[in-house]
């Protein structure tokens, strides 16, 4: 059995976000980290691992710096990572991003027993379409929103968290999961995890390398063949800093009042 995390390494929007004139984002110029969800999906197949053995591979699409986020989650107990990467695969909107992932997993060889894990979304696109669009081009069982997971065989039982309460299902595999950030709680990377990580493989897939899978299309993947086109990227302003009123709350309303009147907001 083995269980494949899809992963990805997004900016740290705490920092500074940098967009360039096509509307992408220049990550190079910017703080990364692990998309949180991912790392979820990783808690949850390290978990398996742990009960039953099973080999964890942690896949993500980016440029050769992502390398050292694979080394991160390998030093949290990954037993090997896949680097897809290549000029052709850059600015790839979700559907030639699943296309391009989906083509890597089908080379690897996804099993009868075998299961894909993904973060919920990503924090920097929000739109919750990668993995079950992997799903749909892999012809394979998904289930989202993952809140729990037991497995039994070849079945898993997924709570599913909704926003008016959660749905059970019972799915066989292979198949794949998206997990919400509720569902556990990820581990922090071992020291000897950390001094063994470099010695553990990352095989890193090219586009010679996919190019001969039946989802590669050179038309319909990267940025000129996806079909999501960005209208407008900016970085939003700094906001201004708020003041807060002190003394009771007549007296605060009483200076809210005034101020408000004073700049013409009310008469």
């Amino acid at each position: 059995m083995r269980v494949f995390v899809c992963v990805k390494q997004v900016p740290d929007t705490s920092g500074k976000v940098a967009v360039r004139e096509d509307g992408t984002l220049d990550r190079a110029s910017m703080q990364t980290i692990i998309n949180p969800d991912d790392l979820s999906a990783m808690e949850a197949a390290l978990t398996l691992k742990d009960a039953c053995g099973c080999r964890v591979t942690a896949v993500t699409m980016g440029p050769k710096p992502a390398e050292a986020m694979l080394r991160d989650l390998i030093a949290m107990g990954a037993d090997d990572g896949v680097l897809i990467s290549g000029r052709e695969f850059g600015g790839s909107d979700t559907f030639a991003t699943s296309q391009i992932i989906a083509a890597a997993l089908q080379l690897l060889g996804v099993g009868d027993e075998d299961i894909i894990f993904c973060g919920r979304q990503a924090i920097d696109g929000d739109t919750a379409q990668v993995g079950p669009q992997i799903a749909e081009k892999l012809d394979i069982p998904q289930v989202t929103y993952a809140g729990q997971i037991e497995k039994e065989g070849n079945t898993l039982t997924v709570r599913r968290l909704l926003e008016d309460g959660y749905m059970t299902v019972q799915v066989q595999t292979p198949c794949l999961i998206t997990c919400v950030k509720e569902l556990n709680k990820p581990r922090y990377m071992t020291v000897s995890g950390i001094l063994d990580c470099f010695d553990k493989p990352v095989t890193v897939l090219d586009y010679n390398a996919l190019k001969d899978q039946p989802l590669i299309d050179a038309s319909t993947i990267g940025l000129k063949g996806s079909p999501t086109n960005i209208f407008r990227s900016f970085t939003p302003p700094q906001k201004g800093s708020g003041q807060m009123l002190a003394g009771t709350a007549e007296e605060a309303v009483g200076e809210l009042v005034r101020q408000l009147t004073e700049k013409h907001l009310i008469g």
